[in-house]
């Protein structure tokens, strides 16, 4: 990794809805903060309908242009969602049922007494050789194929995809973190983390619920490529959530 090579990445927002104006894009936002952490400069993003030849030229256009490409949108089970398709023409591969998302998915619809129909199998394509993105809400997989990464277009779903991968892809410097814990209902510091995200902008913070004997809590994981930064956010945070009557473990509970 090259601490002097400033890494890039491209967007491509892909769906007829987010033209329209029915549905407000909610993750260029998220993304281009979450690279940010990264060490990685979101540089273009393009908006292209649900047609395959266009996502097909944005998709070579972008890939060759940045380090990084990640799409957003059209890879469920409708017969709009055609990014697999696009991105396997782009790159001259063909579109297969990936083994592992098919078992993945296989789990999660009969672990819920339903069936794995023909439709939402269609989640399980891939271009061939690919890798994925795991997804613990829904079941469907994201997509990794050399440097692209096909994303969810539900923001909350992306939002835990990029979860995933992050710390994964090399970037302009290496990614640190620390955790704070408490018995803390995350509901009721939403803004708090919110506001404190916001005033550092150099770091993400990741909020993890969880419900252990009888109470719930959560874990507050802070990143950020600059240990400044990052001591600077963790001690903003304790010191707020402390004001507010909260004991804040290091580390974690």
């Amino acid at each position: 990794m090259s601490q002097d090579k400033v890494y890039t990445a491209g967007m491509l927002v892909i769906g007829d809805e987010i033209l329209s104006g029915r549905t407000h894009d909610k993750n260029i936002a998220q993304v281009a903060s979450w690279l940010q952490v990264q060490g990685i400069r979101l540089t273009e993003v393009r908006v292209v309908a649900d047609v395959q030849a266009r996502i097909v030229e944005a998709v070579n256009a972008l890939r060759e242009q940045y380090d990084y490409l990640f799409t957003t949108g059209g890879i469920g089970p409708t017969h709009d969602d055609i990014t697999v398709d696009a991105v396997a023409e782009a790159l001259g591969r063909e579109v297969v049922i990936h083994p592992e998302a098919r078992k993945t998915l296989e789990a999660y619809y009969t672990g819920r007494g339903l069936e794995l129909t023909e439709a939402r199998l269609r989640m399980a394509r891939a271009p061939e050789g690919a890798g994925l993105i795991p997804n613990r809400i829904s079941g469907a997989p994201g997509i990794q194929v050399e440097n692209i990464y096909l994303m969810a277009g539900v923001p909350h779903i992306t939002a835990q995809m990029l979860d995933g991968l992050t710390g994964k892809l090399e970037g302009g410097a290496p990614l640190q973190s620390q955790t704070l814990g408490g018995w803390i209902p995350e509901s009721e510091v939403s803004d708090i983390l919110r506001a404190c995200e916001k005033a550092h902008e150099r770091c993400q913070i990741g909020s993890y619920p969880f419900f252990r004997e009888g109470t719930v809590g959560a874990n507050f994981v802070i990143r950020s490529t600059e240990k400044t930064a990052l001591e600077a956010c963790a001690a903003d945070l304790t010191g707020q959530l402390e004001a507010e009557g909260y004991a804040v473990t290091p580390g974690g509970i």
